[in-house]
């Protein structure tokens, strides 16, 4: 866990009744908890762990329309929105800043890519520019590499990761929600195919409604009602350096990435690349995410590691009157891969020499969950009344989490969603429909 998460306090009794509990306290969770809180309703957020103390506070922090699958633009742009919206009205800093985010590369198969994405680009009023070399050179001068040009997505920008899905829950708070940490949900109470409750560590709550975003664990508190949902989780790592010189507030080059934190320091990871980790999990949904796997097979590398015997995506079985797995790992804390951190660090001191005396301050693992797709879930389960699904968001949550969490809010509460979300239904996943595997 990052020591700069920050931490906030629970509620100190678990409420009888709500109108709607959340499951997973990460930037989804926390958002839709607010979502639904202003309008009214109660809410119990519920985290096994602490709010945001996994993949949420982990990431980049890039919140950006650049370069997204054409079945995620809509929620892009909501989000933007929202991130405007909320960082005005919760009263709390959640270090968003559109600061533009700039992309340079010496791979002409990528630089084409960028160029083809700017039609979509247009469609959707997305303020990008393509950068030629000189641009590009300039924008991110590197020593001993000359790009053949880039992107600046002007209009993007960047939160912050240790801080937001904290304080969005405490804005949440702030309009009746309750927040319960250290509480892990064990299961729904179902009658007649219809959800009266949640069954916790701590007691019962009775409700109607049920959003679980619960990111790498949801497919395991799926299966544990019967409810299949492909999900696999690929292992990252990054660091973050002590404050340095500013060469940029967020830089994407064809090796590394960069990302310039509140208190001048950076985090830095290598780009497009991850470690897949054999489970039972992954032996069940191997199939459909076959396509996947082929497509980006040079950046995923495969391994059998702890997790193929404890963690979401082990054989986990439990009754809700028992210890869950969610009791046994309050925090998903992967060790971070010491290989990656050396070459990610030497990779930087070469390309950039400002960041010669950089020095490393901490560093961390983490599981991203993705789909066979890469694209989100945000669904109704048809076959359990009440209950709604929201995750897989395939390293794109933190920055989408907001227009995600919106939809999702929407839904649980019979709303009509801000953006059509039949893309993100989970049957299409189930139905037997070709997978088209989306944009990183």
């Amino acid at each position: 866990m990052s020591p700069q998460l920050k931490k906030i306090a629970s509620n100190e009794k678990l409420p009888s009744e709500v109108d709607v509990v959340v499951i997973g306290g990460g930037i989804i969770g926390a958002a839709a908890t607010y979502f639904m809180s202003k309008q009214g309703y109660k809410v119990a957020l519920i985290e096994k762990g602490l709010v945001g103390c996994e993949q949420s506070s982990r990431n980049w922090g890039w919140c950006r329309q650049q370069n997204r699958d054409e079945r995620e633009l809509p929620t892009s742009g909501l989000s933007m929105r929202l991130w405007d919206e909320m960082s005005r009205d919760i009263g709390f800093d959640l270090g968003f800043r559109r600061c533009g985010l700039r992309y340079a590369t010496d791979d002409p198969k990528q630089l084409a890519q960028w160029d083809s994405w700017r039609d979509l680009a247009k469609q959707y009023g997305v303020n990008t520019v393509m950068l030629n070399a000189k641009e590009a050179n300039e924008m991110i001068p590197a020593k001993g590499r000359t790009w053949i040009g880039g992107v600046h997505s002007i209009d993007d920008g960047k939160g912050e990761p240790a801080i937001a899905a904290p304080m969005i829950a405490e804005g949440a708070r702030a309009l009746g929600a309750t927040i319960h940490q250290n509480c892990a949900a064990r299961g729904l109470d179902i009658k007649n195919g219809k959800v009266e409750g949640v069954i916790t560590e701590k007691g019962t709550i009775k409700t109607s409604k049920v959003l679980c975003a619960a990111g790498a664990w949801a497919s395991a508190f799926c299966r544990h009602h019967g409810i299949s949902f492909p999900q696999a989780s690929v292992r990252q790592t990054a660091f973050r350096t002590k404050p340095i010189t500013n060469i940029g507030e967020a830089i994407y080059t064809s090796n590394v990435a960069l990302t310039r934190r509140l208190d001048g320091s950076y985090t830095v990871a290598i780009s497009g690349t991850a470690l897949l980790e054999f489970t039972p999990q992954g032996i069940r949904y191997a199939k459909p995410f076959m396509p996947m796997f082929m497509q980006r097979l040079k950046a995923v590398q495969v391994n059998i590691g702890s997790s193929f015997f404890k963690g979401p995506e082990a054989f986990n079985s439990w009754t809700n009157d028992g210890i869950s797995p969610f009791e046994k790992i309050r925090i998903l804390d992967p060790a971070p891969v010491k290989s990656n951190l050396r070459k990610t660090m030497e990779t930087v001191k070469a390309l950039f020499p400002a960041l010669a005396e950089m020095e490393m301050a901490e560093s961390w693992g983490s599981y991203v969950d993705c789909t066979p797709d890469a694209i989100p879930v945000i669904s109704p389960i048809d076959q359990i009344d009440g209950f709604f699904l929201a995750a897989g968001t395939s390293a794109h949550g933190f920055g989408l989490g907001p227009g995600l969490a919106n939809v999702a809010a929407d839904m649980v509460l019979g709303n009509t969603p801000a953006i059509d979300a039949s893309s993100y239904h989970l049957s299409r996943l189930l139905d037997g429909s070709k997978i088209r595997v989306g944009a990183i």
